[in-house]
């Protein structure tokens, strides 16, 4: 009788034992499983936007600043935005493998400087692409034409505010634009630039610091 009660004793501790290292399995494995499925829903709830930003590609570094049509700045463009927008400007930029060019939807020579040269003018303190070069490259490509010395000279009292205009502009790359417009104008209008260089030569522009 002793010892079928011991034995008895022995097989009931060795099922409880069997019981409690099951339930410690069990409960270590769904600890495990909770942990996987944290991890996971970390994961996916994490944004690749967010993930852009915090690690940016190499690629966004080449791009320039370009205008976001869904941006704030779009609600309220420019005068020059506004009239390349509406076809104001008969020119558009094509987007080259190595560089950029313009295409003109006629000659630009059969074109009247008046007053597209000014508008161009007015573009060169812009900021954003495609304007910068639309403004830069139409401004030059404008005045190699044939002739147009003798479309430019009459507009100097109206270019000359506006090229200023650029060139006492905080920003240096749209000084330096306006002070590569005005140096492609001397060159084709030769000395009647010299009676309007009195409205560049004040203190507002002395005092630009560069």
């Amino acid at each position: 009788m002793q010892k079928s009660e011991g034995s008895g004793g022995t097989q009931l501790k060795n099922r409880a034992r069997g019981d409690y290292d099951q339930r410690t399995s069990s409960s270590t494995q769904i600890k495990h499983r909770n942990a996987v499925q944290g991890s996971k829903s970390s994961l996916s709830t994490s944004s690749p936007e967010s993930a852009r930003k915090l690690h940016p590609r190499p690629s966004d570094k080449l791009n320039p600043k370009t205008i976001n049509p869904f941006g704030e700045q779009s609600r309220a463009p420019s005068a020059f935005a506004a009239i390349y927008s509406k076809g104001g400007i008969p020119c558009r930029l094509v987007h080259g493998s190595v560089k950029h060019r313009l295409q003109w939807e006629c000659p630009p020579e059969s074109l009247s400087f008046d007053p597209l040269l000014i508008t161009l003018a007015e573009g060169l303190r812009e900021t954003k692409h495609p304007y910068t070069f639309v403004s830069k490259e139409g401004f030059r490509e404008l005045l190699l034409v044939r002739g147009a010395s003798e479309k430019a000279v009459p507009l100097l009292p109206r270019l000359i505010p506006v090229l200023k205009a650029a060139l006492v502009h905080s920003d240096d790359e749209v000084f330096e634009r306006g002070l590569n417009a005005l140096v492609q104008l001397s060159v084709v209008v030769g000395p009647s630039l010299n009676d309007h260089l009195k409205h560049l030569l004040t203190s507002d522009f002395c005092c630009v610091s560069r």
